[in-house]
């Protein structure tokens, strides 16, 4: 699934199931010390299928703890992106020196609970979801753009340090290509000399599952700090 639209030099590991007999390093077993067992097995497996994708790019197995905002905290000159939803597990690395950072999310291709639309979606972004439900069908859109808004944010919080809101990107999906551009609407952070506009990345539905992903490019200039 997220092999299919990520980039060669990304490395992926995924699961349809929990992996039950996934370990946790002391590092990671903290993080979920009291957590429900539902959650020790979903971040179990996601830090399962992290250690696999890391082995493609060969990196030991290391542990992967959780930074204060809940984003994983990936071992120096490395980037990547965890996403776990019902029946999926999946995982997205790759050196820093070939990207800049990486987002990735799946969720299940249903819609979304009632009231959530709007919280998440800008009115020009309503007004697509209805003209492609009228024009092609297709999957869940709603929750489609729920999930390219997670892995937007997944793609940001590495570079900019920085919560990023639902309001603070305005997404176009594109049904044919199965691609998506996101535009930023707050000042974006320093990317290889210039600010960062945007993201843009492809979607995939399929198997009962909607999946999204970005993977920037390393700049050849290297990049300032984080904006905020």
């Amino acid at each position: 699934m997220l092999e299919q639209i990520l980039p060669g030099g990304v490395a992926v590991a995924s699961t349809r199931g929990d992996i039950l007999d996934a370990a946790l390093l002391p590092a990671e077993e903290a993080v979920v010390a009291r957590a429900v067992e539902k959650r020790r097995r979903e971040f179990a497996s996601g830090r399962a299928c992290a250690r696999r994708a890391l082995a493609q790019v060969g990196v030991d197995s290391v542990a992967i703890p959780s930074g204060p905002r809940g984003e994983p905290q990936w071992p120096q000159g490395i980037v990547g992106s965890i996403t776990h939803c019902e029946g999926y597990r999946g995982c997205a690395v790759a050196r820093r020196s070939d990207f800049a950072t990486i987002g990735v999310d799946a969720e299940v291709d249903a819609g979304l609970p009632p009231g959530v639309l709007g919280d998440i979606a800008l009115a020009e972004e309503r007004r697509q979801l209805t003209e492609l439900a009228s024009a092609s069908g297709g999957p869940s859109w709603d929750r489609l753009l729920f999930s390219i808004k997670e892995s937007v944010y997944k793609a940001w919080f590495p570079l900019a340090g920085c919560w990023l809101g639902f309001e603070d990107a305005s997404v176009i999906i594109d049904a044919k290509r199965r691609t998506f551009a996101a535009r930023l609407l707050v000042p974006g952070p320093s990317l290889g000399g210039g600010e960062l506009n945007g993201f843009s990345g492809e979607w995939w539905a399929g198997q009962g599952l909607l999946v999204s992903a970005i993977a920037v490019p390393a700049p050849e200039v290297e990049s300032g700090p984080a904006s905020c």
